[in-house]
């Protein structure tokens, strides 16, 4: 285990940044599924922007997990894709 990770697992006891970190937690998955589906439908970001009407550097923030994406923006990511934007809560 590497001196980072060891450094994690004790500072996952402090209550306060597990839960800093299982926010993070979530933006990173959601980068994640996009990323995959982009990858998934085989395009880059530069002509994923382009179906969407958009700049390449405006997918690599939504990729980055930085920002917060509406509904709408996701929607739009998705269609652009092919598919379409589904929410599950578990």
């Amino acid at each position: 285990m590497t001196n980072i990770n060891k450094l994690h697992d004790r500072w996952m006891n402090d209550p306060q940044y597990q839960h800093e970190y299982e926010l993070l937690d979530t933006e990173f998955e959601l980068a994640k599924v996009l990323i995959l589906a982009r990858k998934k439908a085989g395009i880059n970001q530069q002509e994923l922007a382009k179906r969407m009407k958009t700049k390449q550097s405006v997918i690599a923030r939504l990729e980055s997990a930085e920002g917060n994406p509406t509904i709408k923006t996701l929607t739009r990511y998705a269609e652009a894709l092919g598919g379409h934007l589904q929410i599950n809560i578990t």
